[in-house]
């Protein structure tokens, strides 16, 4: 006899029904996005007003929710508030990028790489091949340069730290040195290219890594709306479309806007508590 048409389905496991319940009630709020009337909670929860009010009792006890006194309005509590941040900060971009880049990659064809900011830079953590007859490849590790990749372009225009700044400063330096002009110059060049790149939402190289390599790179933002990342593809000169609107970089700007608001982006900052002011206190 076969075994597995004789087993009992696993159990499942028991729960607090009650919690279960009153956490409809925190889900209307947060779906809302404003503070709402006590008939609005209880319908948008789909339970009676009455045992709706009972629930919001115990959630301002707890500060999960917070009532106005001179409107009698519900709304999220501080404590609501510090276990999203709390949440959002235990996000890790790396673990959260791989079906997106994996997406990406079926997507566009052409290899797809994660990158976030390190010691030295512009830093490869993640990479996917496309696998075809011509392939680009990437090293995990790998620091990509600021003025000269559209990686690193993405991180010059997003990215705030003093030591970028002082690394691209040094950068174009060299660069200077090397062409035999000067590093004013090249900044001015660097300023507009940049801007564009604020505007666009996205950077891009030709010649980018390697020689005869095309690239795409767009920020990722965390709930801070800090850049966190960037997601960049890669592909090979003469059969990589590198205009502003292809479908190329169209697919890029979607990917890092997905990991984006995976990550938070859109959501509360961690100033908001400060910033919200407190409402008046009211009566249990």
């Amino acid at each position: 006899m076969n075994e597995s048409a004789t087993a009992e389905p696993p159990k499942q496991r028991q729960g607090i029904q009650s919690i279960e319940v009153g956490a409809r009630l925190l889900r209307a709020l947060a779906a809302n996005g404003r503070s709402m009337m006590l008939r609005d909670v209880a319908r948008n929860a789909g339970m009676p007003a009455a045992k709706a009010h009972r629930y919001l009792v115990s959630f301002m006890r707890m500060g999960l929710v917070e009532q106005d006194a001179n409107t009698g309005r519900y709304d999220l509590g501080e404590f609501s508030l510090e276990l999203g941040l709390a949440s959002l900060a235990r996000l890790d971009p790396v673990r959260l990028a791989g079906p997106v880049l994996d997406d990406l990659c079926e997507r566009i064809g052409e290899t797809v790489a994660l990158a976030m900011w390190g010691n030295h830079g512009a830093t490869c953590v993640r990479w996917v091949e496309a696998g075809g007859p011509v392939t680009v490849t990437l090293r995990t590790g790998v620091v990509l340069p600021l003025t000269a990749s559209a990686t690193g372009l993405a991180f010059a225009a997003f990215y705030r730290s003093p030591y970028l700044r002082r690394m691209l400063d040094s950068e174009v330096q060299a660069t200077a040195e090397v062409r035999n002009t000067t590093p004013v110059a090249l900044l001015e060049a660097l300023t507009i290219r940049l801007d564009e790149i604020r505007r666009r939402g996205i950077a891009r190289a030709s010649g980018s890594v390697n020689p005869g390599i095309n690239g795409f790179s767009a920020p990722v933002f965390d709930h801070t709306g800090h850049m966190v990342a960037a997601i960049t593809s890669l592909g090979i000169v003469g059969s990589f479309d590198l205009d502003w609107d292809s479908p190329m970089a169209q697919s890029t700007r979607d990917a890092a806007a997905t990991l984006s608001r995976r990550l938070g982006h859109g959501s509360v900052d961690s100033n908001s508590v400060e910033k919200r002011p407190p409402p008046a206190r009211a009566k249990l």
